[in-house]
């Protein structure tokens, strides 16, 4: 009986962290640029309860008997599929129509990436502005570098083209491009990156090495959307009924735990 017990208990604690990472969707289903995340299990290891033969002979029984263990969780995959355009009135709002990434210099040093484009014009240290996030991070371009814009230049005269290359107007007042570019990386996995607050992503192994846009030609390039913000994909619907399919399994499981309880105080009772 106590091995029911204990396989039972482990689907209730795989059940509670399938409806945390539920939560946590519904709970950013209005944040800019997140992904959508899914629970994945995976059993756990069987136990054998006869021998492999059925006769003096040692011939091989057709079928086994084996119970299993219970489960656990084995990841928690993030699903990158593209999220709705929502329209602003920010001329430093950008939403990536493809697979890219905007890159950030972190406080430590480290490149995050994240498809959050909610971008301010902040005052640079250096003089002049700078493009960053609402943290402050520098948003960098396609070689690395935090993108400048001279003191006293309207935020008006910015304008960014689907490239992602940066343009200001000339004595005619047409946009013409600096040959700065906001930068833009691919991941072959990218569900293997490291999530990190305000929907930034860090390269892991797992994730394989960040692809410059403009240095992997083979990659299929991303437009950029200038004025507009790429909403959470997460879908309520879907998620209130992974929300009752989790609460139900939870229950069932918990329903085990009781049953198992009550087959023990017969068996013990027995003896009476």
């Amino acid at each position: 009986m106590m091995r029911s017990l204990w396989t039972a208990a482990s689907g209730m604690i795989a059940q509670q962290n399938n409806v945390d990472t539920i939560a946590n969707n519904l709970s950013n289903v209005n944040t800019v640029g997140y992904k959508t995340e899914t629970a994945e299990f995976k059993s756990l290891l069987y136990q054998e309860m006869v021998s492999k033969t059925t006769s003096a002979n040692g011939e091989n029984k057709p079928i086994g008997a084996q119970v299993g263990l219970g489960v656990r969780n084995s990841s928690v995959t993030s699903h990158f599929t593209q999220g709705a355009f929502q329209p602003t009135d920010s001329q430093f709002d950008f939403a990536i129509d493809g697979e890219g990434f905007f890159t950030l210099r972190t406080l430590d040093g480290e490149m995050a990436y994240t498809r959050n484009g909610n971008f301010y014009l902040a005052v640079s240290p250096e003089g002049g502005h700078m493009l960053t996030n609402s943290e402050g991070l520098a948003v960098l371009d396609s070689n690395g570098n935090p993108i400048y814009f001279e003191e006293g230049l309207s935020s008006e005269d910015i304008t960014i083209d689907s490239d992602g290359e940066v343009c200001l107007p000339d004595e005619k007042n047409n946009p013409v491009k600096t040959g700065v570019k906001i930068a833009l990386f691919q991941f072959s996995n990218p569900s293997g990156l490291k999530k990190t607050s305000n929907s930034m992503y860090l390269e892991t192994e797992a994730s394989g090495v960040a692809m410059n846009e403009s240095e992997y030609t083979n990659l299929k390039k991303s437009n950029v959307k200038q004025g507009y913000l790429e909403r959470s994909n997460v879908q309520v619907a879907d998620e209130m009924v992974n929300l009752i399919v989790a609460q139900r399994a939870y229950e069932l499981n918990s329903k085990a735990i009781t049953t198992s309880d009550e087959m023990m105080q017969t068996a013990n009772n027995l003896k009476k």
